[in-house]
C-alpha cells in the first residue's frame, strides 16, 4: 500500500489500469509489469479469478482514497484516475471555487446534481444506493450520471468502498473539498495551476504532445498547446519537432 502511494506521488497522475488513448502511467503496470494478465485461467483460457497482483490493485484503488493516500475518481474525464495529493490544490484551483465543503453552491448545477451534493454534505460519505435512498429515487442511471458530472467538476470524489449483499463493492462518494481540505488551504492562480498540471503529465512519460496533455487533463488541445509553449519558453520543458508534430519533455 505504501509503495502504491509512493508510485502515485512520484508520477503525479496515473490511471488505475491502462487506457489506450491516455499517455498516463498505470498503477497496474507499476504493480505487475508489462503484459501481465489480470486473471487466473483454466486449461481453456477461461478466467477463473483475479491474479494476486490484480487483486491487490482492485483493493488498493479503493483503499488509497479511503486512507487519503491518493485522490481517486473520474476528475479529468471518463477514465478512473489516481492523483497525488500534492497536485490537488492545482486541480481544484481550476474550478474557480475557494475550497470549502459547501462551495459547490456557487456553481450552476442541475437540480439532481445539487440535491446529491447537498445530501452528501449533510452526511458521511455515501454509496450510490444510499444516495438514492436518501433522495427517495430509484433512478440509478440518472444518479450515476449526476455523480460522474459532479466528479468531473471536483464536487465529489471517491472515498473508499462498502461491501454489498450482492455484486461488487459500492464506491463511497464524499465532497472533494471536505475530504481534501488540508490540501486546499492555499490554492494557486489558475495560470500557475495549469502549468503545474501540464508539467506533471510531461514528467510522468518520455514525451507528450498537446493532444496527450489535453486528453490526460480534459483540456482543449489549443489550451494545452498554449500552456506547453509557455513552459518551453520559460525553459521548464524542452520542445522538439518530429514529423511535423511538437513534442515536449522535462
Amino acid at each position: 500500500m505504501e509503495a502504491a502511494a509512493a508510485f502515485v506521488d512520484r508520477v503525479g497522475i496515473a490511471v488505475a489500469w491502462g487506457k489506450a488513448d491516455l499517455v498516463l502511467p498505470s498503477l497496474w503496470r507499476g504493480i505487475a509489469g508489462l503484459d501481465a494478465d489480470w486473471a487466473i485461467r483454466d486449461e481453456d483460457g477461461k478466467p477463473t479469478g483475479f491474479t494476486p497482483e490484480f487483486d491487490r490493485l482492485w483493493r488498493w484503488k479503493d483503499e488509497l482514497p479511503e486512507r487519503r493516500l491518493a485522490c481517486a475518481g473520474k476528475h479529468f474525464g471518463s477514465a478512473a484516475l489516481l492523483i497525488a495529493p500534492r497536485l490537488l490544490a492545482a486541480a481544484y484551483a481550476l474550478t474557480g471555487r475557494f475550497g470549502a465543503a459547501g462551495d459547490f453552491r456557487e456553481d450552476e448545477l442541475e437540480p439532481l446534481e445539487r440535491e446529491i451534493a447537498e445530501v452528501v454534505l449533510d452526511n458521511e460519505p455515501l454509496t450510490g444506493p444510499e444516495i438514492r435512498r436518501l433522495l427517495g429515487t430509484t433512478d440509478r442511471k440518472a444518479v450515476d450520471r449526476a455523480v460522474a458530472r459532479l466528479q468531473r467538476r471536483l464536487v465529489l470524489t471517491n472515498a473508499g468502498a462498502a461491501e454489498q449483499a450482492q455484486g461488487w463493492r459500492a464506491i463511497r462518494q464524499d465532497l472533494f473539498a471536505r475530504r481534501w481540505r488540508k490540501n486546499l488551504r492555499r490554492l494557486p492562480a489558475k495560470e500557475e495551476a495549469r502549468r503545474e498540471l501540464a508539467v506533471a503529465v510531461a514528467a510522468a512519460t518520455d514525451e507528450v504532445s498537446a493532444a496527450d496533455v489535453a486528453g490526460a487533463l480534459g483540456w482543449r488541445r489549443k489550451q494545452a498547446e498554449s500552456v506547453l509553449t509557455e513552459l518551453s519558453s520559460a525553459r521548464q520543458l524542452t520542445v522538439r519537432q518530429a514529423e511535423g508534430l511538437q513534442l515536449w519533455s522535462t
